[in-house]
Formats: C-alpha cells, sequence, structure tokens
C-alpha cells in the first residue's frame, strides 16, 4: 500500500509517542523532501525534530521535486502541495492530510484523504492504541480539532468498548 503524508499527521504521532502505528498499520510511509523539512525546522517541536533527525527505515523521504502551475495548489502550504502532488505521482492509495483546504484539494483531485483522527482509529480498530487515551493525549497538544467531533467521537468509541 502506498501512503504519503503531510507534516501534520506525522507531528502530532510522535508528540503523543503513537508514531509507531503507521508501519505496523502501512509497512511504510513516503513524504516528499518539504515535509521532511518542515519536520527538522527550528519552529518544530524539538521531539519532531529529533525524530525527523533520525528518521526510521520505514519512513521513505521522496525527493522528486514538481512543477507549481496549479493555482489551487499554490494556494497551499510546500508540504501540504508536495505531499498532494506525490500522492498523484505515486499513484497512492492514501494521503494523510489534517487541514481542511488540503483535504478538499486532494479530495477534489481524487485521493483518498485521511487526518490524524482517522489514523488513531484505524489504529484502534486493529488494538495498537486505546482510542480515548489516543485523543487525551492530542488534547495536551496544540492539535486543533472540534470539540464537537472530539465529543462524537469519543463517544462512538465508548459504546464500541
Amino acid at each position: 500500500m502506498i501512503v504519503v503524508s503531510d507534516t501534520s499527521p506525522l507531528c502530532y504521532l510522535v508528540l503523543i509517542e503513537k508514531i509507531s502505528i503507521l508501519p505496523q498499520l502501512f509497512g511504510e510511509v513516503i513524504i516528499p523532501q518539504a515535509v521532511y523539512d518542515e519536520l527538522r525546522t527550528k519552529d518544530a517541536p524539538i521531539a519532531v525534530q529529533n525524530w525527523a533527525n533520525y528518521p526510521p527505515s520505514w519512513l521513505k523521504i521522496n525527493s522528486t521535486s514538481f512543477e507549481q502551475t496549479d493555482e489551487i495548489l499554490n494556494s497551499l502550504d510546500s508540504g501540504e502541495r508536495q505531499a498532494i502532488q506525490l500522492a498523484e505521482y505515486l499513484g497512492a492509495e492514501l494521503v494523510m492530510i489534517d487541514e481542511k483546504l488540503a483535504r478538499n484539494v486532494a479530495r477534489e483531485r481524487g485521493l483518498n484523504v485521511t487526518g490524524l483522527l482517522g489514523i488513531l482509529e484505524k489504529a484502534a480498530q486493529v488494538n495498537l492504541l486505546n482510542f480515548s487515551t489516543a485523543i487525551e493525549q492530542l488534547q495536551q497538544t496544540n492539535f486543533r480539532v472540534s470539540p464537537l467531533l472530539v465529543k462524537s467521537l469519543l463517544e462512538k468509541w465508548q459504546t464500541l468498548q
């Protein structure tokens, strides 16, 4: 399965110490150079920088460069733009993006999209983590999500347990 990721899902999985679920779910994850650069920037949390400075073997960094001729793609940040372009180029079965505009652009381009919450749900479905605990940890970060969505997801998982 070809899976491409933007910066945000990787960053927050590192911060809540759940990054190890990705190889268990997908084998490997591919990121474009811009995402790798964003993970290593001085503005990234130290834990994320440290993780990215010594990337695991399952994280593949693709340095393919793409034309920037699409006005809609150019409105996105470089990590989102390159993740979408890379997913299209590779024929990815899944692209992980959290930002709403980028998710919409990716869907409009025919890509299968999930975000961090979708990844956490998928991991919980196969017993790789406790969904409620992961959400509690996520809420200790600066991850932005609708409180109503969180409430709905937690209620769903409480009925399933």
